[in-house]
């Protein structure tokens, strides 16, 4: 005697090692830093930001650390920061930032803004930005 059978196909799902969480033209600080928050009462606090509102759980405080990428002041719009890659390494996560600028004649807001990414990654390793 046969019989068909439901096969279990067990797949866990593994997070991608980084997450952007917002990346806005205006809304960041007025000088060029990056940041990284690995503390829960530092994480805590990009809980209260309009973007981040529901994006950040409970787990996400003790299992993964934040950036926090400002590009300062720019005289104009068309500005962003982001991420270029993100990889493992070793013992660590190494970050690259990719900066980019407005073409030359480029049709772009003509006020001063502030661009800036908020990025997770889902890891607690040490982290290097390039």
């Amino acid at each position: 005697m046969t019989s068909c059978g439901v096969k279990s196909t067990k797949t866990s799902a593994i997070p991608p090692l980084f997450e952007v969480l917002t990346q806005q033209s205006d809304g960041g600080a007025n000088i060029h830093f990056f940041e990284i928050l690995t503390e829960p009462n530092e994480i805590r606090m990009l809980q209260n930001d309009v973007y981040l509102k529901n994006k950040i759980s409970a787990a996400d405080v003790q299992k993964s650390n934040f950036l926090i990428l400002n590009m300062g002041e720019k005289p104009t719009g068309g500005y962003t920061i982001g991420i270029e890659s993100v990889e493992q390494v070793g013992d660590s996560i190494a970050v690259k930032v990719k900066e980019e600028s407005p073409e030359e004649g480029a049709m772009v807001t003509q006020a001063i803004t502030f661009p800036y990414c908020i990025v997770k990654i889902n890891s607690k390793k040490g982290i290097r930005i390039k």
